[in-house]
């Protein structure tokens, strides 16, 4: 008898909001990825999906700031709601995707993700696909905007009232984070992420050694027992191909190099919870932006064009073998880049600079 392979469940959650940002317009977003067909899209994955609709909460006041933030209360009711509403999945054997929204709203996801995690035992990886660090506080930040702050906030550096939302002080440790795609970074926050140690590659190290090998170091240790959580902020993504967000910063992943990034995440099996936020149709172009987003979601749920197998710790399409000389070198997944010999990279960190591939480029400094 063949046993059943049970069917999981994605649950839709629209947080309507952007409270947290600089500009108008992210509250539509997660109707424009509705439009868009992401429901259809997980269904075609072979997952069910069950859309929540939308969470409730304050409007945005269009106020200055206050104490060092915008909107600090109604950016703290937003995310307990959110974080209420993702626990619930969770302990539901869901998957919560949630529809942004700023990227505010990441505290209250990832602070119920660590929260189940805690409760279960279990690992936490947290992948922050991202132009900006969202490393800044109130005393570093140059606008109050907490949308640039969430990942201060989860790591125990911001106000108490956004930092014990999930009961855990500090929500999450730093070296359970990777940041990938970073290219804009405040000086005193690009300090700040130093200090603290947080593992980041940005656009000069996938520059360097290809995004195949940026995805193999950032989910390197994951496991069988390791929850997988993806915040995916659509200026990840370079604005040529993802105009529809409020703070694009050129230079940033390319189509393929996207498309690669959410196909080894799928590879490793482990995702447990995904956030797609800082979409803002106001400035898309006929919901360009959003029916990409959908098409990089399908990759991260496992849409792949062939079949594929696992060798020698990689995954290749089923095929003829290759030559031994090609087995001495790897491909950097870059449209301008050839065959290169690819040694290890050790840890990344920032120092701030003016020059690079975006107008507030990082440099990495390998330790």
């Amino acid at each position: 008898m063949i046993a059943r392979v049970p069917v999981r469940t994605a649950s839709l959650i629209g947080v309507p909001t952007d409270v947290g940002a600089s500009a108008r317009g992210a509250s539509m977003g997660p109707e424009a990825l509705r439009v868009a067909g992401i429901r259809e899209a997980i269904l075609h994955r072979g997952m069910q999906v069950i859309d929540r609709g939308n969470l409730s909460g304050p409007a945005n006041p269009c106020g200055l700031r206050n104490g060092g933030y915008r909107h600090l209360q109604e950016v703290i009711e937003w995310n307990r709601s959110l974080h209420d509403a993702v626990l619930a999945e969770l302990a539901s054997n869901r998957l919560p995707i949630v529809l942004g929204g700023d990227h505010s709203i990441g505290i209250g996801s990832i602070s119920a993700v660590a929260r189940h995690c805690r409760e279960r035992g279990r690992k936490l990886r947290v992948l922050w696909l991202d132009a900006h660090a969202d490393f800044n506080t109130a005393a570093i930040s140059p606008s109050g905007n907490l949308h640039g702050m969430p990942v201060a906030c989860l790591c125990g550096f911001g106000p108490p009232e956004l930092v014990a939302i999930g009961g855990g002080m500090p929500a999450i440790r730093p070296e359970w984070l990777r940041l990938v795609g970073v290219r804009s970074v405040d000086a005193e926050e690009a300090r700040f992420v130093h200090e603290q140690g947080l593992e980041v590659f940005d656009m000069r190290c996938i520059d360097e050694i290809g995004m195949r090998e940026t995805m193999s170091q950032a989910l390197a240790g994951i496991d069988g027992q390791t929850h997988l959580h993806v915040s995916f902020d659509v200026d990840f993504l370079d604005p040529q191909i993802a105009p529809g967000v409020g703070t694009t910063v050129m230079g940033g992943p390319s189509w393929r190099e996207a498309q690669l990034c959410m196909e080894m995440i799928a590879d490793t099996g482990q995702l447990g919870s995904l956030d797609i936020v800082e979409l803002n149709p106001a400035l898309d172009v006929r919901n360009q932006t959003a029916a990409f987003a959908v098409e990089l979601i399908e990759s991260l749920l496992g849409k792949a064009t062939l079949v594929r197998r696992r060798a020698m710790g990689r995954r290749h399409a089923r095929g003829p073998a290759k030559s031994p000389e090609l087995s001495r070198v790897q491909r950097i997944d870059h449209p301008d880049a050839g065959l290169f010999e690819v040694g290890p990279v050790a840890g990344c960190h920032f120092q701030p600079m003016d020059e690079g591939r975006g107008s507030h480029h990082a440099v990495l400094d390998r330790l």
